[in-house]
């Protein structure tokens, strides 16, 4: 998934109305202000609300639902042919208090970042919060690229299994 395709994505639902925050791999990137490694899909957060909308406005992009074994109505993959692009989609929803009540459950603080991918300002996970989600699990080698990184960025404290 390159930063062509990410942006084309996100001006397509924006220009419908559907906000939504950039995660995974790409928000990491766009935290750091620069791509730093290949990204196989993009991850983006969307609100319960908008999915209707965004199935349909993706849809009119090329991406079409894989609904693989992994796939709830609350996380799921979808991916165009044409050119590989996929696009892992995280729902959530919250009540009026900031309570997580349904899908993905983000506090209620994570909507905050604001990144750069390809020059171009997007919305994306906060960097505490995409830091505790980058930690929260066994790393792989692009995380502990992606966790130092962030770090190093933003002056916080590796955990031991991070560390060189």
């Amino acid at each position: 998934m390159d930063a062509a395709q990410v942006l084309e994505i996100r001006r397509a639902l924006r220009s419908v109305g559907v906000p939504i925050w950039i995660d995974g791999g790409w928000c990491v990137d766009a935290l750091l202000g620069r791509q730093t490694r290949a990204h196989a899909d993009l991850d983006i957060a969307v609100h319960r609300r908008d999915v209707g909308t965004l199935l349909e406005c993706l849809a009119e992009l090329g991406y079409t639902y894989t609904g693989d074994e992994n796939t709830t109505d609350f996380n799921f993959v979808l991916a165009r042919k044409s050119d590989g692009g996929s696009v892992d989609v995280h729902v959530f929803e919250f009540d009026e208090d900031g309570n997580s009540i349904y899908g993905i459950a983000y506090p209620s603080d994570s909507f905050t970042g604001v990144g750069t991918i390809d020059g171009e300002e997007v919305p994306c996970i906060g960097a505490e919060r995409m830091f505790e989600f980058k930690t929260a699990y066994p790393p792989a080698r692009k995380d502990v690229r992606d966790v130092r990184a962030l770090g190093e960025r933003y002056g916080f404290d590796l955990p031991p299994d991070y560390r060189e």
